[in-house]
């Protein structure tokens, strides 16, 4: 059990003892100086300029460390930092991490500060869009902003969303009233309730442009609506203008009905018909009540003019009616080119019986048409007349070549409207009106022969270029079979060359674009090939980077690797450009989704080490807690620190940043109870060694009682062994050779032992051997009279422990053990051995002490 009381270093024979050192002065001072000032140190709470001048005048660097941790303020640190940059690293580290923090956090206020100012100025400005909204809001996101800007950015916020809510609710109360105002047409509404729908929608309009947030309305949409609103009120002006029209025909058809039809005239009912607003179609019934009138109405007596003898021809049919009907229509709209077919009608119709209303009514008719078709010949010349005017002005205006080109054809579709609407023209007028457009035709004219030869000199170069393309497949060069980039670049400079070779013909365009695909197909057939080859080599690719574990660590060199092959391929061939870019998506997507997976895991490895410091600061509290006194009585502290260190190598890794400081404080509180322990075992084997020394004592002295011829010696047994059982026990197997001796001893004074003293007399001599023998392992000093026995003594420890260094299986004796055999061996001693018996116990101690 007293093993530990006598563990030494192992010294060779002949060794010396070791004095110890003597401490010099100036490190005594030196000890003295640092403690003074970490306690110092200590107590500069909240004095940050007694902790930057106790840094700086400080020569120890935990005492700077100590003091640093009170320093807080910017330009202190900033000065702590400078001037311990290169004297001490960990101070000038700690206010390097504190400047950054600070750095960062005004950095972030700054940024917040500059975006709540930005939603200010959006708040004001009248032309606020989404996309600055937008903008602001992605900005805001990745800022960490204090409480304070947090919530002005918030309110300021709240009320640009209620601006941006205004604004979707005009721009989508004008899109409605846009669809409202393009089903009006549809909607079956009289004039009236038209009209105040029309009303309604333009006073809606007024209120929108003029709301607050009229700005924000898309222009095109209201332009668009201004279009449709002005196109239903034209509309609604041509329904009330026709409806007005119709009203006026109906109310002088009734007026006319309600007269009596011998008092009416049917030409001058027919004049005044005419006069009145006219309309696209007259409505039937309409029509027909109006020739219903005329019918009814007598014909005059006309006494110059005796009435026709009737015809002996046949009465004319439906036909015949039809198309003086039509006639008279086309009449009234002025259609003189329409009317002149039917009167051709007319006259292939001989031979019909006329009555003679028909007859009277066929011979008005055919006088508005020679009335009519007068007028229309003069107007008709007086129109060819500007024509031609405008004709031979045309070269004085310099217009290009496609406007003169179209007004010339306009000119020219005019002048044969008018042949078939107002007759032939004059072959003079007609002349000169066609000498006129050739003279101002003939600029366009050169252009477009111009514009053909261009044609015809770019069908030249595209069959160069077949040509060029159809020479290189036939002689491919040289090292060109594997030139994929530069085989790439010539079908590039290809394509581009026949996209800007300009127009060619249309009969020549087909034939020649599918001789260049064909030819340019053929060329570029191999590097197609090779292209679908490197397709597959980076499918391969992002396959390899689908496949890698984001949590292995060579992960990020072989996504590296990986990186570089990929620009090796694009730089060696690239693909067409589509193609390329499908694929960079895809593969850039499998590498941001890889390093994805690897923040995740580094976020789930920073919560795992976040989670094992605060274990391990559980471990060191439960440390720090722990009731010393209560647990060295208990004898718990071992235990616990067992526990402590099993649970503490259970955890896993800290954050990099806490790893020293949580150590260190783990390593102070098991150092405070360990010394605890050290502390309890020292005075335990202190004690120990006492009670090994009272009862080696009284053993010796019972011997010595045994061996005296002194007759006042005390013989009484009893008072031994009481004085034996007053001692406390020792531990196995000290307590039981002891015992064992003192019971011999006893049992020797009861009988007068004197074969027991001979035997303690003949032992004197293996005592003084064996204290000498644990003398020199202890390295004790024995005196100068022991000085030649030692001296003998060494020699032959040394040979025995170079036989036993021969000999496999054999060990030599430790010092406890042969501090045993000392305490067993019944011997007498004066009070030299004695002493230094004693000495050997102490010095045991104090080794095991160390």
């Amino acid at each position: 059990m007293f093993d530990f009381l006598f563990k030494r270093a192992k010294r060779s024979a002949g060794q010396p003892p070791k004095t110890p050192p003597q401490v010099p002065d100036q490190v005594v001072a030196a000890v003295s100086r640092r403690a003074e000032q970490i306690a110092l140190a200590h107590t500069l709470c909240g004095d940050e300029a007694g902790a930057l001048a106790c840094i700086l005048q400080s020569e120890f660097a935990d005492v700077r460390l100590a003091a640093a941790q009170h320093v807080h303020d910017q330009a202190m640190m900033e000065q702590l930092h400078q001037a311990m940059r290169n004297t001490d690293r960990r101070v000038a580290k700690l206010m390097q991490t504190r400047l950054d923090v600070i750095r960062h956090e005004q950095a972030e206020q700054q940024r917040a500060q500059a975006c709540v100012d930005g939603a200010g100025r959006l708040l004001q400005d009248a032309d606020l869009s989404p996309n600055q909204v937008a903008e602001l809001d992605r900005r805001w996101q990745v800022i960490q902003a204090p409480a304070q800007l947090s919530g002005q950015f918030a309110a300021l916020h709240s009320a640009l969303d209620e601006r941006m809510d205004a604004q979707v609710a005009l721009q989508r109360a004008v899109i409605d009233a846009l669809a409202g105002l393009r089903q009006l047409a549809g909607a079956g509404l009289s004039c009236g309730e038209a009209a105040f729908a029309l009303a309604r929608y333009a006073s809606e309009h007024a209120v929108h442009c003029a709301a607050v947030e009229s700005r924000s309305l898309p222009k095109p949409l209201v332009r668009e609506f201004a279009t449709a609103l002005q196109l239903a009120q034209a509309a609604l002006a041509d329904i009330e203008r026709q409806q007005g029209a119709v009203d006026a025909r109906q109310a002088a058809l009734t007026q006319w009905q309600e007269s009596d039809p011998a008092e009416l005239n049917a030409d001058q009912i027919k004049r005044a018909w005419q006069k009145l607003p006219s309309l696209p179609s007259i409505p039937a019934a309409l029509q027909q009540q109006f020739d219903a009138l005329v019918d009814a109405i007598p014909a005059p007596l006309i006494k110059s003019k005796p009435a026709p003898a009737p015809m002996p021809h046949k009465d004319a049919g439906p036909d015949f009616t039809q198309a003086l009907d039509a006639m008279e229509a086309a009449l009234q709209q002025g259609l003189l080119q329409v009317a002149a077919e039917h009167d051709k009608m007319l006259h292939d119709s001989k031979g019909s019986r006329l009555t003679p209303a028909q007859f009277e009514r066929l011979a008005h008719v055919r006088a508005e048409f020679k009335r009519l078709a007068d007028w229309a010949r003069w107007g008709g010349n007086v129109s060819r007349e500007e024509l031609v005017k405008a004709v031979e002005e045309l070269p004085a205006l310099a217009l290009p070549n496609g406007e003169l080109a179209k007004k010339i054809g306009s000119l020219r579709a005019c002048w044969k409207s008018l042949d078939s609407m107002s007759g032939a023209a004059p072959k003079a007028l007609w002349l000169r009106f066609d000498a006129a457009c050739e003279l101002a035709y003939a600029p366009v004219a050169a252009h477009f022969k111009a514009l053909a030869d261009e044609r015809h000199a770019n069908a030249g170069r595209a069959r160069a270029l077949i040509a060029e393309i159809l020479a290189r497949i036939e002689n491919p060069g040289q090292g060109d079979a594997n030139d994929w980039k530069s085989l790439a670049a010539d079908g590039s400079r290809l394509r581009q060359a026949w996209t800007r070779l300009g127009t060619v013909d249309r009969k020549e365009k087909k034939q020649l674009d599918a001789e260049f695909g064909k030819a340019l197909d053929a060329l570029l057939a191999p590097l197609e090939h090779q292209r679908e080859i490197e397709m597959a080599r980076r499918e391969q690719l992002i396959v390899e980077v689908g496949l890698l574990q984001a949590n292995q660590r060579n992960t990020t060199a072989t996504l590296r690797a990986l990186q570089e092959k990929w620009q090796e391929y694009a730089k060696a061939l690239p693909l067409e450009r589509h193609a390329e870019q499908a694929l960079w998506q895809r593969f850039r997507a499998a590498c941001d989704q890889v390093f994805a997976q690897r923040k995740e895991s580094a976020s789930i490895a920073d919560d795992a080490r976040r989670t094992h410091l605060h274990d391990k600061e559980v471990v060191c509290a439960a440390l720090e807690a722990a009731d010393g006194a209560g647990l060295e009585q208990a004898g718990a502290i071992p235990r616990l620190l067992r526990d402590a260190h099993q649970a503490w190598n259970a955890i896993g890794a800290v954050p990099h940043a806490n790893e020293q400081k949580i150590a260190q404080r783990y390593q102070a509180a098991v150092a405070l109870l360990q010394s605890r322990v050290d502390a309890s075992a020292r005075r335990a084997g202190a004690a120990q060694v006492d009670a090994l020394q009272h009862k080696l004592r009284l053993c010796q002295a019972l011997e010595s009682a045994l061996c005296s011829p002194d007759v006042d010696a005390d013989r009484d047994s009893v008072s031994w062994t009481a004085r034996w059982s007053a001692l406390p026990p020792l531990g196995a197997p000290y307590e039981a050779v002891l015992q064992a001796r003192f019971a011999v001893a006893v049992q020797a004074l009861g009988h007068q032992g004197g074969a027991h003293a001979l035997q303690l007399e003949r032992n004197r001599g293996a005592l003084l051997d064996e204290v000498l023998r644990l003398e020199i392992a202890c390295g004790i000093d024995s005196g100068a009279e022991f000085a030649r026995e030692r001296l003998k003594m060494q020699v032959e420890t040394l040979q025995l422990s170079l036989q036993s260094s021969l000999q496999s299986g054999q060990k030599q004796a430790l010092p406890a053990a042969q501090l045993l055999q000392l305490c067993a061996l019944p011997a007498l001693a004066d009070l030299n051995t004695a002493s230094r018996i004693e000495q050997l116990l102490r010095k045991s101690g104090a080794m095991e002490s160390r």
